[in-house]
């Protein structure tokens, strides 16, 4: 028998996450079956995402429930198997939650390689966010060459990417991000052409300074005032991408929508959702790109790695929501 600890949904939080809305629980796991891998979990993927899945909301996943482990992405090795595609050794990458160890059936799993990108860069520019910022930006926002392009939260796992390969692609990348060292980071280590200070400077003005004939593509990774911006200054036949809307998370009451969506019927423009899921069948292509733009040295992948296991989980993902991140956010098991 493997014992393992867990971080299990204690209740529904209003607002941002606290030490009430988590227990940790130490759990025997049972014997193995067949057609089942034990894992043990290096890695921990946190992301905006789970925010949205403790809500008991229609969504595009079911919430997680009460009691239930809580839902994440994790890189782990197989140290027991009586499957038939998984040895003892093997790294794989799957949902296997917030836990030290765990069982699966082997449906979802992937074997990643470990000689050819460490663990958390399979959880960032091989993982989900790199396959967000791909199809979001080339299939969605419909991304051509000579396109201005703007990405909030550009600092953060996916607009980190999803900048990069706008500028592989021709296009002038503008970020916006929290604070004067985020920015210089877009600039310096990233190839972004201009950044802005959303804490110390007014988004809109400067918008207008460094896009004096509008935005072809906007990434939104964060809605509200910054979206709102954004729409002041569309071109015509801008895609506004929706990613996500870190700003309003953690908001108790329903924020009113934008403001200024009538520039999308003034500009011509679309504003798209879309989730990442839906392009599963073709994150191997996307994965080779990527993969091939780092082994280039073409685009940097930046991981933000919190050591302590996970009993800090609750904690390390509240970095999200304070911008005390920089790039993917991972939890070392």
């Amino acid at each position: 028998m493997t014992k393992t600890q867990q971080v299990r949904l204690a209740q529904r939080p209003i607002g941002l996450p606290d030490a009430s809305t988590w227990n940790l629980v130490t759990e025997e796991l049972p014997a193995l079956e067949a057609g089942r891998i034990l894992v043990r979990v290096s890695f921990i993927s946190l992301d905006p995402a789970m925010r949205g899945w403790l809500n008991d909301v229609r969504s595009y996943l079911p919430p997680v429930g009460i009691d239930e482990v809580m839902r994440s992405l994790d890189i782990a090795t197989v140290v027991e198997s009586t499957h038939p595609d998984f040895a003892v050794g093997d790294a794989v990458s799957g949902t296997f939650g917030v836990t030290e160890y765990a069982i699966s059936d082997g449906r979802g799993v992937q074997k990643v390689d470990l000689a050819a990108a460490p663990g958390p860069t399979w959880l960032g520019a091989l993982g989900i966010p790199g396959m967000t910022a791909y199809f979001g930006l080339l299939d969605v926002g419909k991304l051509q060459a000579g396109d201005t392009v703007v990405v909030s939260a550009a600092a953060g796992a996916v607009g980190s990417v999803a900048g990069q390969i706008a500028k592989i692609k021709g296009a002038t990348v503008i970020g916006i991000a929290g604070g004067a060292e985020k920015c210089r980071m877009l600039t310096e280590e990233f190839g972004f052409d201009a950044a802005i200070d959303y804490r110390g400077e007014n988004v809109l003005k400067r918008l207008r300074e460094l896009a004096p004939k509008g935005i072809d593509v906007y990434f939104d990774n964060v809605g509200g005032e910054i979206l709102d911006a954004a729409l002041a200054n569309l071109r015509r036949g801008a895609r506004i991408v929706l990613c996500g809307a870190i700003s309003a998370y953690n908001d108790e009451q329903l924020r009113p929508g934008p403001s200024r969506y009538m520039s999308l019927l003034v500009f011509r423009a679309s504003m798209t959702g879309f989730v990442v899921f839906d392009y599963a069948d073709r994150y191997g292509e996307a994965a080779a790109e990527i993969a091939q733009w780092i082994a280039e040295g073409k685009l940097k992948s930046r991981e933000h790695v919190v050591e302590g296991g996970v009993a800090k989980f609750g904690e390390t993902l509240n970095l999200l929501f304070s911008g005390g991140n920089t790039g993917k956010l991972v939890l070392a098991v």
